[in-house]
């Protein structure tokens, strides 16, 4: 069990099945990193207060017991979480975004646990988790299959997988878009356009139970595109989705002190 205020901190290239961060310099990350935490709420503000805030409050009242969440970035879902979530750990791998994070679990009161992890290593065990959260984050990760095979291996049989993430678009012309302008999307705001992160979900063992065809509000035509809803770990992992790994080496301590397409399967506010 971590003590509040605490984060885990390790490396990119551990064992067993390496996951190796992209080939972009250190530096250039970080700036990158340190203008996305300084922005990222002003440039989710309209959202958040024209629909995103209360999308996010309807997914996550079905959250129970014991509950993981991956790229946590500011905290905007931790007013969410109701009495029925007996522990929550958050994970974030950008430092400047931790900062913010660790902030706002203090500021709030939290006993939420902060741990800093990519999504494509997460510093548990098999079976551990009741409930995953991701929520915006599936089109930003590097390995997209991996973080999800990641989520599907720490979640106990019939686990649930809450998600809520933007897509590539059903409609051609808005596709073929998000093609060709997915580039300029990872640089300015360091996530693709384009993903099929349905289909991901089910392929590496994911059962979808509920499923609601939306849109991001105040969205771009090109960015609105979305999905929200659960899924079920499957007992039985499905040929080809990949391989799992029995169980995570365990990690450093680092103290830093303290509708589209029918009726919502999800609870309206």
């Amino acid at each position: 069990m971590f003590s509040n205020g605490s984060i885990v901190s390790f490396g990119y290239e551990r064992s067993p099945g390496p996951w190796r961060a992209p080939a972009d310099s250190e530096a250039v990350m970080s700036v990158r990193a340190k203008l996305f935490a300084m922005t990222y709420d002003w440039q989710m503000s309209t959202a958040e207060e024209a629909g995103l805030r209360s999308m996010r409050q309807r997914l996550l009242a079905d959250a129970t017991g014991q509950v993981i969440e991956i790229g946590a970035g500011t905290g905007a879902n931790l007013p969410c979480y109701g009495p029925k979530v007996e522990s929550l750990a958050v994970t974030e791998p950008l430092p400047p975004m931790m900062r913010k994070l660790e902030r706002r679990v203090r500021d709030r009161g939290s006993s939420a646990k902060v741990l800093r992890a990519p999504a494509e290593d997460l510093p548990f065990d098999n079976d551990t988790f009741d409930v995953a959260v991701s929520t915006l984050v599936l089109c930003g990760v590097d390995d997209q299959p991996r973080a999800l095979r990641e989520l599907r291996r720490v979640l106990r049989p019939g686990g649930r997988l809450l998600f809520l993430e933007h897509v590539r678009a059903d409609d051609p012309a808005v596709a073929r878009l998000q093609d060709r302008i997915n580039w300029l999307n990872r640089i300015v705001i360091c996530c693709n356009l384009n993903r099929p992160t349905l289909d991901t979900i089910k392929q590496v063992g994911f059962a979808v139970t509920s499923l609601e065809h939306t849109a991001l509000p105040k969205a771009p035509k090109f960015v609105g595109p979305a999905i929200m809803g659960v899924a079920t770990k499957l007992r039985v992992r499905p040929p080809g989705a990949g391989p799992t790994r029995l169980s995570h080496a365990p990690p450093v301590l680092v103290r830093r002190g303290v509708p589209r397409g029918g009726r919502s399967p999800f609870p309206s506010g």
